[in-house]
C-alpha cells in the first residue's frame, strides 16, 4: 500500500478516532525501528514507533478537541474562566492572596488550530502555579515510606512529606525536564523538580496530566549548561481549555484508548519474540548439525520459510552471525582431501618466522602455552588444526608514544592518517574513515601500518574488528594483525573474531572503560583451515554476508515505508 492510498482512505475517518486507529492497526503495529543503540532505561533492540506515535496522536486530539463530541449544554471555559478571575479579584482585595504579574491576551498568531465551541485560549501561567521543591540531601533518604519524587519520578523515601495530597510534578532541571508524575497523598518533592498547583473548579487533575505531556516544556528552558525550566519562561506558554465536563469525558476515551495501545504493544512485543525465538532455535539447529546431511536438511527447512523468518534486521544480523560460525567450523564449503593439512602450513609459517627474528625484522616472543582438549570449542573437520593468533602472523599494539597525545606539533600540516577505536567500530569490513592527520612528526613516534592491516580494539569498544583501506597509524587501543603467509585471506580471521567477540568481552574487567590486553588476545584459540579452504571459505563470507546485507537493506526501506504512512496518518488525522 503506497503512502498516498492510505492517507486517502483515511479520509473519511479523521472525525472518527476509534476507526482511524482500529482501521490502521496494520500499519501502528508493522512501523517497527531498529536501535542502533539500546535506549536509556531500556535493553530492546527495537522501537515501536507506530505504536508510540499512535499514543501521541491520540493526546493531541484529546487537546484539540478531536476526541469525543461537544456539549452546547456545558458552562463554556470563558464563562467559568470568568467567575474564577472573580473570585481571585476579591481573594486579592482581601489581602488574601498576591496579584500576580499580568500576562499578555492570547495573540492570532499564537493559535496553532481552531478551537471546538466552548473551549477557550490561555496562558499556562492563567491556570496554573509553579514552586520549587525542597532540597533533600542524600543522606536523609534512607528511612522512612514516604516517596520522595525528583524530575524523574521516585528516587527514594523519606519519612516526612512537604505536600500533603495528590500533587503533579513536573521535571524542572537537567536530563529529565518537563517530565510529568503524579505523586500519591504523601509525598516529598525535591528542588529538581515542581511542585503543580491548579483551580480544581476548572482543571480535572487526569487532564492535567494528559495535556502537560502535549506540551513541550523543554522548548521552553534557559540556555544554560543544562536545561532549566523557570516559572517567567513556562507561564506565557498557550494552551487550550475545554470545559470542566468535557474534560473528563476526554479522560475516559483516552484512558479507553490507551488501553488499546497497551493491548497492542504487549501483542507486537510477543510476536516479536517468538519470531526472535524461532529464528534463534532454527539457525542454531544449522551450527548444531552432526554431518552435511543433516545440516542440508536442517537448511531445507529454514529455507523453506526464509521470507517469513528472516523479515527483520535483528533477524538478519542472526543470519549473519550463524554464516561466520558456519564458516569457521568447517561447515560452509567442502573439505578436499587433497588440501595441504594446516598443521604442515604451521610449520612452514613457524620457519618463516624463525627466519624473520634471525633478521630482526620482528621480535622473538616467549612461547605459547600448548593447546589442551579442554580448550577446544568444537571439532574440527579433517585436515584443520587449533592454533593462536601468533602462531600466524604478527600481532602487536599501536603506538602513540609522545605525550600528550594530542599535541598540535603531531598533527600541523599532517598527511599520515591515524585511526582510532572508533573509526575501527564504525566500519563495516573496511575502515574507510580516520579521526586526524599525522605529519613525519607524528609518524617518527607511531608505526605505519599497511593496508589491509586488519585492526583490533582492545579499549571502550571490546574486539570490534575492520580491514584497514589504507596506510595508517593507530595508537595502543588498537591492536594490528598480519598474516606472515601472504597467501591468507586475512578477512578469515576478522570473520572467525566476529564469532569470538562475546569471549573475549567476558576477559574484560569489570572497570568503568572495559578493555583486554595483548596477552589476553594473543591467547584466543582460531580454527585454521588448509590455506585453499581459508581462502575459499573466505571469499563465500563475503558473498553471503553482501546477499544479507542486500536483504537488510530492502528490510529497512519497507520500515521506512511503514514509517512515512504512519506519519502522513498522523498528519492527516491533525490537519
Amino acid at each position: 500500500m503506497t503512502v498516498k492510498k492510505s492517507v486517502e482512505m483515511s479520509k473519511d475517518l479523521i472525525n472518527k478516532p476509534e476507526q482511524l486507529i482500529t482501521e490502521h492497526i496494520d500499519i501502528w503495529t508493522s512501523a517497527i525501528l531498529a536501535k542502533s543503540t539500546s535506549g536509556r532505561g531500556s535493553s530492546k533492540k527495537y522501537e515501536l514507533y507506530g505504536i508510540t506515535k499512535l499514543r501521541e496522536l491520540i493526546l493531541e486530539l484529546a487537546v484539540r478537541g478531536k476526541l469525543v463530541p461537544q456539549d452546547a449544554n456545558e458552562e463554556p471555559a470563558s464563562v467559568l474562566l470568568e467567575k474564577l478571575s472573580a473570585e481571585k479579584a476579591n481573594l486579592i482585595e482581601s489581602g488574601k492572596v498576591k496579584k500576580n504579574k499580568s500576562l499578555p491576551k492570547v495573540s492570532n498568531d499564537e493559535k496553532w488550530f481552531s478551537l471546538p465551541s466552548g473551549w477557550k485560549w490561555v496562558r499556562f501561567g492563567e491556570l496554573f502555579q509553579v514552586k520549587s521543591g525542597n532540597n533533600l540531601s542524600k543522606n536523609k533518604m534512607k528511612d522512612g515510606n514516604i516517596p520522595v519524587f525528583g524530575g524523574n519520578g521516585i528516587t527514594g523515601y523519606h519519612n516526612e512529606s512537604n505536600v500533603e495530597k495528590s500533587t503533579i510534578v513536573i521535571g524542572r532541571v537537567g536530563y529529565y525536564c518537563g517530565s510529568v508524575h503524579l505523586t500519591p497523598p504523601e509525598a516529598w518533592i525535591t528542588d529538581n523538580a515542581f511542585f503543580t498547583t491548579y483551580d480544581e473548579k476548572i482543571l480535572f487533575q487526569d487532564f492535567v496530566i494528559w495535556l502537560l505531556k502535549t506540551i513541550d516544556l523543554q522548548a521552553n528552558t534557559s540556555s544554560t549548561a543544562q536545561p532549566v525550566i523557570s516559572g517567567s519562561k513556562i507561564y506565557p506558554i498557550v494552551i487550550p481549555l475545554p470545559p470542566i465536563e468535557e474534560q473528563k469525558r476526554i479522560v475516559a476515551k483516552v484512558d479507553e484508548l490507551m488501553l488499546l495501545c497497551d493491548q497492542l504493544e504487549q501483542q507486537t512485543e510477543a510476536s516479536i519474540e517468538a519470531h526472535t525465538t524461532l529464528v534463534e532455535v532454527l539457525l542454531a539447529t544449522l551450527t548444531d548439525s552432526a554431518d552435511a546431511d543433516e545440516l542440508a536438511q536442517n537448511w531445507a527447512r529454514i529455507a523453506e520459510h526464509f521470507d517469513s523468518l528472516f523479515t527483520t534486521e535483528q533477524s538478519i544480523d542472526a543470519l549473519k552471525q550463524t554464516v561466520l560460525q558456519l564458516a569457521v567450523m568447517g561447515k560452509l564449503v567442502p573439505q578436499n582431501p587433497k588440501d595441504e593439512p594446516a598443521s604442515v602450513l604451521l610449520e612452514k609459517i613457524a620457519e618463516e618466522k624463525e627466519q624473520l627474528i634471525k633478521e630482526k625484522v620482528i621480535k622473538k616472543e616467549k612461547p605459547l602455552p600448548a593447546i589442551t582438549d579442554d580448550e577446544k570449542p568444537f571439532e574440527l573437520p579433517q585436515g584443520w588444526t587449533w592454533c593462536r593468533l601468533p602462531e600466524v602472523g604478527e600481532l602487536a599494539r599501536g603506538k602513540s608514544k609522545h605525550r600528550p597525545r594530542n599535541d598540535p606539533t603531531l598533527f600541523a600540516k599532517g598527511s599520515i592518517p591515524l585511526v582510532q577505536t572508533g573509526d575501527v567500530a564504525r566500519a563495516e569490513n573496511i575502515i574507510e574513515t580516520y579521526t586526524s592527520l599525522y605529519n613525519e612528526h607524528g609518524l617518527a613516534q607511531s608505526r605505519l601500518w599497511p593496508r589491509n592491516t586488519l585492526c583490533i580494539t582492545i579499549a571502550a569498544n571490546i574486539a570490534d574488528t575492520a580491514l584497514l583501506g589504507f596506510d595508517a597509524c593507530f595508537p595502543d587501543s588498537v591492536v594490528g594483525f598480519l598474516t606472515f603467509d601472504k597467501a591468507m585471506d586475512i578477512s578469515y580471521f576478522d570473520y572467525y573474531l566476529r564469532t569470538a567477540k562475546n569471549h573475549l568481552e567476558d576477559f574484560a574487567p569489570s572497570t568503568a572503560q572495559k578493555n583486554i590486553n595483548l596477552e589476553i588476545l594473543g591467547s584466543l584459540l582460531v580454527p585454521l583451515p588448509p590455506l585453499n579452504e581459508l581462502n575459499s571459505i573466505a571469499k563465500k563470507v563475503e558473498g553471503l554476508l553482501s546477499l544479507c546485507d542486500q536483504l537488510k537493506e530492502k528490510i529497512q526501506q519497507s520500515q521506512e515505508t511503514q514509517v512515512q504512512l504512519t506519519d502522513a496518518l498522523v498528519d492527516r488525522a491533525l490537519g
